[in-house]
């Protein structure tokens, strides 16, 4: 089981614990070129996800991190399709899902899941917990009354909900039981692969560590894969086996959990790590690089070339006039800098 170090949940970075390699065969998961266009009301294209390309491998949890407004969000509700892609391929076991209508899609979207940032905007607060988790089943049609409200009930059991709080509304539980609600309610149907947007972000740092804990024993029990989406990189250090670093629509960098935070290599990378907060005291602390100054960019207007190009320290003029290329610098580890392992040798 992955524990969780107090640490990780105050946004302190340290090395994660060794963990065993997801299998080696097929992906469970392929995302290949997806993207994401959406037309505002006065005709402009907004590109949300432009061009993402990755695989998750049964049992793995693969980490999506990123400042808000890169568009992690719109890339985990359209693994689920949630939202329908513009172009690209989502390959699920083998399947198209971007492909997929109608019934077909519906079947095959229960073994997709997808966890929300609000525990309390997830619920229907005119239900019963056992109403909201037997929902998917009474949806689904699945087995008669009595076999649903069973598996509801073993479901609110194995997150640690008991039968009198199965019997409340949302509003008589806290954020952290009713994240386990919802942790229930997407377990019923068994799925095998569960899409978390910021599922801990709006909990109290004290229970962070429990919920993290829950769903690391969960992968464990049932083989689950995630894709963890979050902004908190001590937090996706620690649980994934993968991280992707996405910026303004685009994966700036993608690897190991080891590689990415004890050896970063693209700009933006670096930068997001050096903006952690250290618990240590002033004097003890290393040298810190310089802070990312503005904001991201527009998405109806980024900037040409790099899209990091126009707040990184290292922007030269090839990087305004060519798209980095998406290409392996180690096993298993791609980044798109031109310069990537040049600015790290310099600032080692």
């Amino acid at each position: 089981m992955i524990s969780v170090k107090p640490e990780a949940l105050h946004g302190a970075r340290t090395a994660p614990e060794p963990r065993s390699r997801p299998d080696d065969g097929p992906p469970l998961l392929s995302v290949d070129d997806l993207r994401v266009t959406f037309t505002t009301a006065d005709g402009e294209s907004l590109k949300a996800v432009d061009g993402i390309s990755f695989d998750v491998r049964p049992g793995e949890t693969f980490g999506v991190i990123g400042e808000s407004g890169s568009g992690k969000s719109t890339l985990g509700r359209a693994i689920v399709r949630l939202l329908d892609p513009t172009s690209g391929q989502i390959s699920y076991d083998g399947q198209d899902l971007a492909r997929l209508k109608g019934r077909a899609l519906r079947q095959r979207r229960r073994d997709l899941q997808i966890i929300f940032q609000d525990p309390n905007a997830a619920l229907n607060p005119r239900m019963t917990i056992l109403d909201s988790v037997r929902e998917p089943l009474d949806v689904v049609g699945k087995g008669d009354r009595a076999s649903r409200i069973a598996r509801a009930m073993d479901r609110l059991d194995r997150v640690g909900i008991t039968p009198e709080q199965a019997r409340r509304y949302p509003h008589e539980l806290s954020g952290g039981q009713k994240q386990r609600v919802n942790i229930a309610r997407a377990l019923t149907l068994q799925p095998r692969l569960m899409v978390c947007d910021e599922v801990v972000a709006a909990l109290d740092v004290s229970i962070r560590g429990d919920v993290l804990n829950l769903f690391a024993e969960i992968q464990r029990e049932m083989g689950l894969s995630y894709v963890f989406i979050t902004h908190d990189i001590g937090v996706v250090s620690h649980i994934s086996d993968r991280v992707a670093v996405m910026y303004l629509g685009r994966f700036m960098e993608l690897g190991p959990v080891e590689a990415i935070a004890e050896r970063p290599m693209h700009p933006y990378t670096r930068a997001l790590m050096a903006a952690e907060p250290v618990p240590v005291p002033s004097w003890q602390r290393a040298p810190k690089r310089p802070p990312l100054q503005g904001e991201i960019p527009s998405p109806l207007n980024p900037p040409s070339g790099c899209r990091f190009r126009t707040r990184c320290p290292h922007a030269r003029a090839a990087c305004a006039e060519t798209v980095p290329d998406w290409r392996p610098i180690a096993r298993n580890h791609l980044v798109a800098c031109h310069f990537a392992e040049e600015i790290a040798a310099a600032e080692q």
